[in-house]
């Protein structure tokens, strides 16, 4: 190349709306920063008509998508999972190996995640995982992070009491750097319309998910969320949810939900670009479900949040005006009204950071001695 060194190529696996929303301003970094290149992979849900087929919002937002690697069918069961994973795992690989990738990014704990690891592991990659060492069950979320914080090489943890965690399960200290949480990035101008808000909007934004049980049970869990909602009188926006196991129960109450509703009273987005959700969350009175953005963002923005259920049991939460309660009706609905009467400063520093995450993230990235010494067949340092 005429003298001058190649570019690390860093490939990104994204496969669910909410984890490309968060990772948005770090693929930004990475593609802005001349000693990385960008490669994209987009797998899972975004490909699927189910849940908006998402993948039009990262070609709207410009990214270059270098591989299209279908994972699951959309069935509602476990076995759409386990074959999803396989089918991952190639096809990661074979582009990981094809495009002569560097380091491989993944985010969180989906399966997505941990397809983009093991193909990354198996095929001699570096593997950088973002928001190791959190808590929370989900569906089989806390396993599946833990796992691939065991696989990665090098660990952007999103809190400091995270980072502690990671070093427990053994990581050497030199490759974990508390970086923040990525999805406050692209949240202070959400922060800023919060401040300038004059008064109450009367509406709530929804986002509810399955937690890996059956269809019927995640369907009460999500009716008893929408039934104490509407008892509060307020307008709902709701958020379809991801691609767990039991998401048609959580999607059967929510259309069951807004034909029993007056017209106008519910809006239904499949998805939504990550501008019109943080646009949403600014103008809510509340959130409420079990997304980790009521935990991990509304915070930021300074909106209340209600935790609905142990989908998210165990996360840090990012301020004192993330309520927890369980899956009855009245319960939540006394935890809707414990939280309309808060008051949250929008723009305050969280223990998950300051919104300049992915900065952070592309120019450690960059400055990695990816070298001889760089063992990339790790050994506990327990």
């Amino acid at each position: 190349m005429s003298g001058r060194a190649r570019r690390r190529r860093v490939a990104v696996v994204t496969g669910t709306r909410a984890e490309y929303g968060l990772l948005r301003s770090t693929l930004r970094a990475i593609r802005e920063h001349p000693k990385l290149e960008l490669r994209l992979i987009v797998t899972g849900a975004h490909l699927l008509h189910k849940f908006g087929r998402t993948i039009r919002d990262i070609d709207a937002d410009g990214f270059m998508i270098d591989a299209r690697i279908p994972m699951q069918r959309g069935r509602d069961d476990a076995l759409d999972a386990a074959e999803g994973v396989a089918r991952g795992v190639c096809g990661i690989g074979r582009f990981l190996v094809g495009e002569a990738c560097d380091v491989v990014l993944v985010l969180g704990d989906r399966i997505e995640a941990f397809a983009g690891a093991v193909a990354g592991v198996t095929t001699g990659r570096c593997v950088a995982h973002v928001h190791g060492g959190d808590r929370a069950p989900g569906d089989i979320d806390d396993a599946l992070r833990h796992a691939i914080t065991k696989l990665a090489h090098v660990h952007f943890p999103a809190t400091r009491r995270s980072a502690q965690r990671i070093l427990r399960l053994g990581e050497a200290r030199n490759r974990v750097f508390p970086v923040g949480a990525p999805g406050l990035d692209e949240l202070r101008d959400a922060a800023w319309m919060r401040r300038r808000r004059r008064g109450p909007s009367g509406e709530a934004l929804i986002v509810q998910h399955p937690s890996g049980r059956g269809a019927l049970e995640e369907r009460r869990a999500a009716e008893a969320v929408l039934d104490a909602v509407r008892a509060c009188g307020l307008r709902r926006t709701i958020v379809y949810p991801n691609s767990d196991r039991g998401h048609d129960g959580v999607i059967d109450a929510i259309r069951r939900h807004v034909a029993q509703s007056p017209s106008g009273e519910v809006v239904v987005h499949r998805s939504m670009p990550r501008d019109d959700f943080a646009a949403a969350l600014a103008r809510a009175d509340v959130l409420i479900g079990n997304s980790s953005s009521g935990v991990i963002e509304a915070p930021y923005v300074g909106v209340p949040s209600v935790n609905v259920g142990r989908r998210q049991q165990g996360r840090e939460p990012g301020g004192r005006s993330v309520l927890n309660c369980g899956e009855e009706r009245e319960i939540i609905q006394r935890a809707i009204r414990r939280a309309l009467r808060l008051a949250v400063r929008p723009g305050t520093k969280t223990a998950y950071g300051d919104g300049r995450t992915g900065l952070r993230i592309a120019a450690r990235l960059a400055a990695l001695n990816l070298g001889p010494r760089f063992r990339l067949n790790k050994l506990n340092t327990y």
